[in-house]
């Protein structure tokens, strides 16, 4: 097989239409850095797409707790058939404040966190970051949060170790253990409140949480507040050719996902697209792809639609379906080379990256497609010229990972994982091509179709 940039393979009209798709993925990133956030952007897409939590068309929604929603396309084939489903995650790693944040120490106020996913922690520091998410009051009222993003805004930032200082402390260390979790503390303020002896730059932060935001000491106990980078996403290299952004494991699924199934008319099968929580940190909760939402969204679509749904269609409904797992891969990279096996690798700019089982040393928690349906994979992506690669994630027994591939594949659906390749992924500043972005809206569109 002959693999080549995808860049020659473009015309200048679609390198132009490619680049005006990146420019809403990129107003997509910057409004959506937690899944709340996300799930609000979808839907206010989806509103506009004529999508609705009423039923009242063939086009509908639903939404678990404001942070996983699914979305549902009627096709022309009987439902009996399966449907077409795609499921992306909207959650991303970050940190997360710990339910009592706030202290003073060394004449400072600082913020506890805890760290959400699989981050190198040292990546967090000495950066500009920003605070977004709620705080819910005992009486349900709600305080959403974002300061940081704006430019007459403060950003927060966690202290790091000068060189001088930190030969012993960090530099002969593990690369993983020179930034300890419970040092990971947000710089949040330093003047005191005057009269105070003890406690006076705390008490003057809460001063300005309660006159600004209504907010009290004790609202951080039921509140989710996240800490995120506070830039926002960029061209990168001299060509632009390039996404640089925080979030786009796995947010770049959703937003191609989102555009995709918008503009599916009247498919041959029923189509789903299912945008879910807690991936990072292994679908756990009852809004990540192993809760029951899904079964009651498809309970109340039966319901909504006036069908006989007995608990055996339902079974044969999803063993009939085949779905896509959308999800990123990790891109060759040209600094640390070693690490992936070149022939088996994605790479930046080549198209979609099919990947056919992740997990770990012998393929251990994956979700191994079928040579027959990798193979029908293939003909509708190459019916429409989409280009598309195969990757793993690294070496055996280098890497490795999971998604939520095997958690569909439960129902006897037939599934397989794709999605864009990634540079640093994890990191607060994740690379992308905009070719890549643009193939993997391009394959869930035809896919949704098919």
């Amino acid at each position: 097989m002959k693999h080549e940039s995808g860049w020659k393979k473009k015309s200048k009209t679609e390198i132009a239409d490619l680049f005006e798709f990146s420019e809403g993925y990129k107003k997509f990133l910057d409004e959506a850095k937690t899944e709340r956030e996300a799930v609000r952007a979808i839907q206010d897409i989806l509103s506009v797409s004529g999508f609705s939590q009423d039923w009242v068309a063939d086009k509908a929604y639903s939404i678990n707790r404001g942070k996983e929603i699914i979305v549902f396309v009627k096709g022309t084939q009987s439902l009996a058939d399966g449907f077409n489903i795609i499921v992306a995650h909207v959650d991303a790693p970050r940190l997360d404040l710990k339910q009592n944040p706030l202290y003073e120490d060394v004449g400072l106020g600082l913020l506890k966190t805890h760290y959400y996913g699989g981050i190198k922690k040292y990546q967090w520091v000495a950066t500009p970051l920003a605070l977004h998410g709620v705080l819910v009051k005992p009486d349900g009222r709600e305080i959403n949060l974002v300061i940081g993003e704006n430019e007459d805004e403060p950003v927060f930032s966690i202290d790091d170790l000068l060189p001088h200082l930190s030969r012993k402390t960090q530099d002969e260390k593990k690369l993983s253990e020179a930034i300890d979790g419970e040092k990971l503390t947000l710089l949040f303020g330093s003047i005191p409140l005057n009269g105070e002896d003890k406690d006076a730059v705390k008490k003057y932060i809460l001063n300005i949480l309660h006159e600004k935001y209504g907010i009290e000491e004790e609202d951080f106990v039921s509140a989710e507040i996240e800490v995120v980078p506070a830039f926002k996403a960029r061209d990168v290299g001299i060509d632009k050719s390039m996404i640089g952004a925080y979030g786009q494991d796995d947010r770049v699924s959703a937003y191609t996902l989102l555009k995709a199934i918008s503009e599916v008319l009247e498919p041959k099968r029923s189509c789903l697209a299912i945008f879910v929580d807690k991936e990072e940190i292994g679908s756990e909760g009852n809004t990540s792809m192993r809760s029951h939402f899904f079964r009651v969204f498809i309970d109340e679509m039966c319901e909504k639609l006036k069908l006989n749904c007995s608990e055996a269609l339902i079974r044969k409904m999803l063993f009939q379906s085949r779905a896509l797992s959308a999800d990123v891969n990790g891109a060759m990279n040209p600094t640390f080379q070693d690490v992936h096996e070149k022939q088996n690798a994605c790479y930046l700019g080549r198209g979609l990256c099919i990947t056919k089982f992740t997990g770990h040393g012998g393929k251990v928690g994956a979700n191994d497609a079928h040579a027959e349906y990798v193979a029908e994979i293939r003909r509708i992506f190459n019916n429409k010229g989409i280009l598309w690669q195969t990757g793993e994630l690294g070496k055996i027994d280098e890497g490795g990972g999971g998604t939520v591939a095997k958690f569909l594949a439960e129902y006897g659906m037939d599934i397989i994982d794709c999605g864009t390749p990634i540079l640093s992924m994890h990191s607060p500043f994740e690379i992308s091509s905009k070719l890549d972005v643009y193939e993997t809206y391009r394959a869930f569109k035809a896919f949704l179709r098919s």
